[in-house]
């Protein structure tokens, strides 16, 4: 039961006054009148060939009278035709009236213009019509029915030759390239969005933006300008630059704010060299970047405008957030910061030129993928955007505020979870047409082939917590579920890219099958893969619409799972409340551990369910077992084949007490990529998902 301060705190957030029941009613009642005014709704999403998609629901507004009230009816599709039609309203009920459209509109987003010829005056309105696909981009359209594999990795934990103390976009580039001679389909990563690369705003999940990308992926050396930069070959020879490189490439951590700062130095000159270029107007980097700033518009110039004044308050006053900027400077659209971007127009065009480059490195990585893969880059889409990031900013009505998204109490977290990242409200995403929704997907998909939607449940439902309070006092919000998936199958055939949902953990009734109607692929994780008396699946249970792995970025990895080190860190870190707990979980584990043993000896995977493993003999196994699944996709844990112990994160427990999202590889790229070990594992992989 929700009690009333979280009511209360839900419907302030929401918009609305719940100081007491005669003022919320007044503002419910407002809202609704304004609704009530609307002639038509201000965005319609619909699918192609549904009756309603050729129909136009008009709210009659007082003095319009039911044939004698003539219309002007305008549809201006996408590509810019036009068709108008016009006539006499008919008669309709309750007020409602439906006009007829002639033709059938096509995928893609359309614009219906309304005119209402009145007594003493003419009414006109507006819609955004979107018609939609009904169902995303399956596998069986790109793959057949083939059984694919790939390999997936945090970038940022992995370690070569080269980079400069995390995983760059060339590593990428290299990985996608050994795991395509493999015989891999895609290479997975986690979500590259951008963040502050410093302190603790770190985490992939929780970014600056979810539009833009994180220049500490750039391999400055393959930038264009890099060749023709003379101060910045000499700064990286320098011995100054080559010990501070040879610490972060060994450190057992990444080092956010070092690597950061080195690369910011490097990309400051090579911007110099950009600009001084760009007079020559003719060249082909030019109109590159000119067509960059035509398609990223005003979205880029209030990222690249935050990222300068992000910069400017912390040299300042150490700013961690916008929220404790001075107040003129809290509001993208205020005079003062149009005058900061006259003021530092330099400092703003500078990071437009990081995300041009980001682009290109990222199209060029993905093109490579291509040219050796079925599928390419398989991306992913973090669920929401940190509260003191650029979005938030942005798009400030738009996000609740004194409000956190999380997850209700259960076995895992007893009181509940708060993760920190402010919800959208559902009623403003839809008043703006789901264009935020539309550019957040549209990015996620611009160089990917497959894109993992984190937490996919919350596009029908999210948990919000009122701040001050525990998980245990939030409350589900819903949303137009139909609508945001409509838009994603959409983005989806025109970019040609499968979609996969992870929906993991508390589900609601019904919407795993509502992803399958629309060819929405599942996740299914072998640690939970288990049957009610704990045993594990066999892999003929596995769904067939589903991506497979052994874990994923918040599980040990296989080697650590089956040693409990993922345990001992939690229990050192003080997770647990008290050692009785801590071996309850050790005891729960052992158990685990002993089914999944049977499981694989049963399947003749392991010569009998008790003798010792090494992590080499447990991969080969797992992943033999999974390669068995009918799920089309299998996704190749990195950090299993290189037999990995500790996680990259661990849940719940601050980064205080944990480095996560910065534990790196202990084995480099070139090393594993020479591995007769790791080429024994992907092979057995191969050989099973061909014999589908």
């Amino acid at each position: 039961m929700t009690s009333d301060q979280t009511k209360a705190a839900l419907l302030d957030a929401l918009g609305y006054d719940a100081s007491d029941e005669r003022t919320l009613s007044a503002a419910i009642e407002r809202d609704d009148a304004r609704l009530r005014e609307r002639v038509i709704a201000p965005v319609e999403v619909l699918s192609k060939g549904a009756s309603s998609a050729k129909t136009l629901m008009v709210r009659l507004p007082t003095g319009a009278q039911p044939g004698r009230c003539r219309y002007r009816l305008e549809i201006e599709t996408e590509n810019g035709d036009t068709a108008v039609t016009e006539g006499y309203v008919p008669p309709g009920a309750n007020g409602v009236a439906t006009l007829h459209m002639d033709g059938e509109l096509s995928w893609g987003y359309h614009t219906v213009r309304l005119s209402l010829a009145l007594p003493q005056r003419d009414v006109v309105a507006s819609q955004n019509r979107i018609i939609c696909p009904r169902s995303c981009t399956t596998v069986k359209q790109v793959l057949d029915k083939r059984r694919c594999f790939g390999v997936w990795c945090n970038l940022y934990s992995v370690k070569s030759a080269n980079n400069w103390g995390i995983g760059d976009l060339s590593d990428l580039r290299q990985l996608a390239h050994w795991a395509g001679q493999q015989g891999a389909a895609f290479v997975g990563v986690n979500p590259l969005h951008a963040l502050r690369n410093r302190g603790h705003d770190i985490s992939p999940y929780s970014p600056v933006s979810r539009l833009f990308a994180n220049e500490i992926y750039l391999d400055v050396t393959a930038v264009p300008e890099f060749a023709d930069c003379p101060a910045a070959k000499s700064l990286v020879q320098s011995q100054e630059y080559t010990v501070e490189l040879k610490r972060l490439r060994d450190a057992e951590h990444v080092d956010y704010g070092a690597v950061a700062r080195i690369k910011r130095t490097i990309l400051a000159l090579l911007y110099q060299v950009f600009t001084q270029r760009q007079s020559q107007q003719g060249t082909n980097r030019f109109a590159e970047f000119r067509r960059f700033l035509e398609r990223t518009g005003s979205d880029l110039e209030y990222y690249a405008t935050f990222r300068a004044m992000d910069e400017f308050f912390w040299q300042q006053a150490s700013h961690p957030s916008w929220h404790d900027w001075p107040d003129p400077y809290r509001r993208s659209e205020s005079p003062e910061v149009r005058q900061f971007q006259q003021e530092h127009e330099r400092e703003i065009d500078f990071h437009r030129y990081v995300q041009f480059e980001l682009d290109r490195q990222l199209g060029s990585t993905a093109d490579s993928a291509r040219a050796t893969m079925p599928l390419g880059i398989y991306a992913d889409l973090a669920l929401s955007s940190a509260a003191s990031g650029a979005d938030v900013w942005l798009y400030r009505d738009l996000f609740a505020p004194d409000v956190s998204i999380g997850s209700p109490p259960d076995d895992f977290a007893r009181r509940g979870q708060i993760w920190g990242l402010p919800p959208i409200i559902p009623q403003r995403l839809r008043a703006d047409g789901y264009m935020y929704w539309i550019r957040l997907i549209r990015a996620g998909l611009r160089h990917a082939a497959c894109l993992r939607l984190d937490h996919v449940m919350g596009l029908v439902r999210q948990f919000w917590v009122p701040a001050g309070l525990s998980g245990e006092h939030g409350a589900y919000v819903r949303y137009p579920v139909h609508d945001l998936l409509g838009i994603l199958a959409l983005e989806s055939r025109r970019h040609r890219a499968i979609i996969v949902g992870e929906d993991l953990g508390t589900v609601p009734s019904g919407f795993q099958a509502q992803l399958a109607r629309w060819g929405i692929l599942s996740s299914r994780v072998l640690y939970f893969e288990r049957n009610r008396n704990g045993t594990f699946r066999t892999s003929r249970q596995y769904s067939n619409r589903a991506m497979v792995t052994a874990n994923t970025h918040d599980q040990a990895p296989l080697a650590g799972y089956w040693q409990d080190r993922d345990l001992t860190l939690r229990e050192q870190a003080g997770a647990y409340p008290d050692r009785h707990e801590y071996e309850t979980a050790r005891a729960g584990r052992e158990r685990e551990r002993l089914a999944l043993a049977r499981r694989l000896a049963n399947d003749g995977l392991l010569p009998n369910a008790s003798g010792p493993l090494d992590p080499a003999q447990l991969t080969r196994a797992t992943y033999t077992f999974l390669a068995r699944t009918p799920s089309p996709l299998l996704g190749v844990s990195l950090d299993d084949l290189a037999g990995e112990v500790d996680p990259v994160n661990l849940p719940g427990v601050p980064n205080e007490r944990y480095a996560n999202w910065a534990r790196k590889m202990k084995t480099t790229l070139e090393q594993l990529m020479q591995d007769t070990g790791v080429q024994k594992s992907l092979d057995l992989v191969r050989r099973e998902r061909a014999q589908a």
